[in-house]
């Protein structure tokens, strides 16, 4: 019998053991936050500096230790907004899939697709900035960064939102540069 309870207690700590071992749940990964400008010339550029704050979830168990294949295969997913500070500038708010690629030497490549609501100029030839069309946009876009440490982590990246001619109206598009700054939890 008292083998018996030996066992059962080796059992019962190795359970608590792997519970402690178990990864903790997170609301999100990282937080992303910078500002942007507008890369368009002649009348469809946007004037202003563009303050961005991006949130990215992690449901799909994106490692960045894992190899460039899992990296793949797991994107996270983004929700920001984009906020306009003049009024040729549009706001917007985004989402998407993000795909992370982790390089040597705390270097990291990123793209994400998704799709975008804004406040910008529809189709009023008056007015400055980009003629966009319609409210739901296609966004897209692509980062190179570096880690500095496992939490933090600076960005640049080109962002475009456009609706491929799929609605009726101009289609000039936004087209932004900026760098953001990431902290990841």
């Amino acid at each position: 019998m008292t083998g018996s309870v030996i066992v059962a207690e080796s059992a019962a700590a190795a359970d608590i053991a792997d519970t402690k071992a178990a990864p903790e749940i997170k609301i999100f990964d990282e937080l992303r936050f910078g500002a942007s400008g507008s890369i368009q010339t002649g009348h469809d550029h946007e004037a202003g500096v563009f303050p961005e704050v991006e949130v990215l979830f992690n449901p799909f168990g994106y490692n960045p230790t894992d190899n460039w294949k899992d990296q793949l295969l797991r994107p996270r997913i983004h929700l920001g907004t984009s906020i306009g500070t003049t009024d040729t500038a549009a706001t917007q708010v985004f989402t998407g899939l993000s795909w992370t690629l982790t390089h040597s030497n705390g270097i990291f490549t990123e793209a994400g697709f998704g799709g975008t609501v804004h406040t910008g100029n529809l189709d009023d030839w008056t007015k400055d900035g980009p003629m966009l069309g319609c409210r739901l946009l296609f966004h897209e876009y692509a980062g190179v960064g570096y880690n500095f440490d496992n939490h933090w982590s600076l960005m640049a990246q080109v962002a475009h939102s456009s609706h491929a001619n799929l609605c009726d109206g101009p289609n000039a598009g936004m087209t932004r540069a900026g760098l953001l700054v990431g902290y990841k939890f």
